[in-house]
């Protein structure tokens, strides 16, 4: 089990969930401090925990974006890639969102479409609105 505050992540010794920590951060995180069962740090420590979408849905993101933007097919994006620093502007993003909508038959809310700024963010996000979505 792990909780979390604005300052601390602690984990305690399991009873076996099925929860992935991706769950509970999404974004990378500062703490002041950090605990495993016994053991503490308080040193300032960074953590980021990614819930590494599949390669092929990171692919087919990619593809919408550079579709999308207009980018040149030799053009490298990386799970990192940042929609800003390809040029996207506000507009262009809701348009990448209502592609990958379009594309995964998914849809997609007004606050988590706010919170998309790079490719892996957006993988993510496909991934688990598709594992929640009800089977046809």
């Amino acid at each position: 089990m792990a909780s979390l505050s604005a300052t601390s992540l602690s984990f305690k010794a399991p009873s076996i969930q099925s929860t992935r920590i991706s769950q509970v951060l999404r974004k990378p995180s500062s703490f002041q401090s950090i605990s495993f069962g016994g053991f503490q740090s308080s040193k300032s420590l960074r953590l980021q925990i990614s819930c590494a979408a599949k390669p092929e849905t990171v692919q087919k993101v990619s593809d919408i974006v550079k579709e999308q933007l207009a980018l040149s097919a030799d053009t490298a994006l990386t799970a990192e890639s940042k929609f800003s620093a390809l040029g996207a502007d506000s507009l262009d993003t809701v348009e990448i969102v209502m592609a990958l909508e379009e594309k995964f038959n998914i849809s997609v809310e007004e606050s988590d479409a706010q919170n998309i700024t790079t490719i892996q963010e957006a993988a993510d996000l496909i991934e688990d609105l598709v594992q929640k979505k009800p089977a046809a």
